[in-house]
């Protein structure tokens, strides 16, 4: 019995009592600041996705009311934008005219400004088209020294740009009406043509209103739409330029994206074009960038500082900024929603245009083809250029010392280059059109005989026989409301 009695384990009950202080200890001590950290983790605000999201929003809205903002302060008015453009400008417009031209069969003309220099009977008859962002008043100088030259020169402001028209009221035929609410539009006009109680009196004497339903109804709604320039408007404004100032057979000079808007208008109607200067004008791009004039908010920071727009400038287009010719840029591009326009005409661009397949045309072959271009912007532009030249066999290739923007200090040196190849070719004779005038033209001649401003029509061609490089005029600021006006 003194062995069942026996206890040898004494010591177990402290080991038992040991077992959980060391563990307690090591577990307790890290799995505190675990714990904090957990909690911090947690309570970090920058991993809140509605945190993120309000922050968003907030600059979103931010940049939207900074926008409408600079939108606003230009004038609408276009006679208080007139009023408020740099003496420069002022005087760039009151050198030109405008002629009246149509983009679109069924839409109403437009006016199209105008800079010319030099005789009216000159063998050599130079038409200078810009290309996107940019307007006549970068050709001033070249016009200038072309007209000193005894050649005609001419540089017009396409529809969109410059002191064109850059916006035109269409109206938009809409069968069915517009919806829930051109339905309900349509039950009120009813009631408001028939009376109030026309329904209830149908409704006691049929049991029901006697509503044409299914009668088609065309609505009409006006609206003002920026201008889109594409290929087909190009080709007709070219046209009726050409025509109307008679400039057949025509030396064109096509500077940057004009290229691509002109190359098919060229191609049928080779019988009007003697020449064809490519002035920095490749097929793959444009030189103010695309996306800054595409994206709304961007185009509205781009337009409405200068600095911006003069840093973008200095970037993509001019050699300098210094003086005034960027900021006159600028105003042409903002006034009167022109970015807005410019960015409708990058969305007709074709930048897949083939030169190759172009000069192998039959209305192309043989013709008489100058590559002006920059031989200091860059190694690669430098490089395009050469590839522009090879592709067209006819082509020559001759450099100047700007950007792919003309400025003040290279324009005679461009202008030179086109009169030495204007001069090398043959004597033209000036087109005497035998045939009936075509129906627009006989409209729009027949509008101009009517007006009152005939006379000031009638001497201005008679001005321009005897000293053809004057055409300051007051009657030229009619389109700001400034004046009395007239149009070709």
């Amino acid at each position: 019995m003194a062995i069942i009695t026996e206890e040898p384990d004494s010591p177990e009950p402290p080991l038992r009592k040991r077992r959980p202080e060391p563990k307690s200890k090591p577990t307790s001590s890290p799995s505190q600041p675990a714990s904090t950290s957990t909690y911090t983790k947690s309570a970090d605000p920058t991993t809140n996705p509605f945190h993120f999201w309000f922050c968003f929003t907030l600059v979103v809205s931010l940049v939207t009311l900074f926008c409408l903002l600079l939108t606003s302060l230009s004038p609408k008015d276009p006679k208080t934008w007139f009023l408020s453009l740099p003496p420069t400008l002022r005087n760039h417009y009151s050198n030109g005219r405008t002629i009246k031209v149509q983009t679109a069969p069924n839409h109403p003309q437009v006016e199209v400004f105008s800079i010319q220099q030099g005789p009216t009977n000159s063998d050599s008859r130079v038409l200078i088209v810009h290309g996107i962002g940019c307007s006549s008043f970068a050709f001033q100088d070249v016009v200038k020294f072309l007209g000193r030259k005894d050649v005609h020169a001419v540089a017009i402001d396409l529809p969109g740009s410059g002191f064109s028209d850059k916006s035109i009221a269409v109206v938009e035929e809409n069968v069915g009406g517009y919806g829930f609410f051109g339905g309900v539009w349509e039950v009120y006009e009813e009631i408001k043509e028939k009376g109030l109680f026309w329904g209830f009196d149908q409704l006691v004497e049929q049991g029901y209103v006697n509503f044409e339903e299914n009668k088609v109804r065309v609505s009409k709604k006006e609206s003002i739409k920026a201008i889109e320039l594409g290929s087909e408007e190009m080709g007709r404004v070219l046209a009726q330029v050409v025509d109307s100032m008679g400039l057949a057979p025509v030396d064109l000079v096509l500077h940057d994206s004009a290229l691509g808007l002109s190359a098919n208008w060229i191609s049928k109607n080779r019988d009007l074009i003697r020449s064809v200067m490519i002035l920095d004008g490749a097929p793959s791009g444009t030189a103010l960038p695309a996306w800054v004039l595409e994206v709304p908010v961007v185009r509205e920071v781009l337009l409405g500082f200068r600095f911006v727009f003069e840093r973008v400038v200095a970037t993509c287009c001019m050699t300098s900024v210094g003086g005034l010719e960027a900021e006159a840029h600028r105003i042409l591009l903002k006034g009167r929603d022109g970015g807005k326009a410019v960015a409708g005409m990058l969305k007709k661009l074709n930048f897949s245009f083939d030169l190759s397949e172009w000069s192998s045309l039959d209305g192309v072959k043989g013709l008489p083809i100058q590559v002006i271009w920059s031989g200091g912007w860059s190694d690669k532009w430098t490089t395009e250029g050469r590839q522009i030249a090879g592709a067209l066999p006819q082509a020559t290739l001759v450099n100047h010392s700007g950007g792919r923007w003309i400025q003040k200090d290279n324009a005679e040196e461009v202008a030179q280059s086109i009169h030495e190849f204007v001069s090398s070719l043959p004597k033209s004779t000036r087109q005497v059109v035998e045939e009936p005038i075509s129906e627009h033209s006989q409209k729009t001649f027949s509008e101009a005989q009517g007006s009152n401003h005939h006379y000031h029509h009638h001497d201005h061609d008679h001005h321009h026989d005897v000293h053809g490089h004057s055409h300051g005029h007051a009657g030229y600021m009619d389109a700001y409301g400034l004046g009395h006006g007239w149009a070709m």
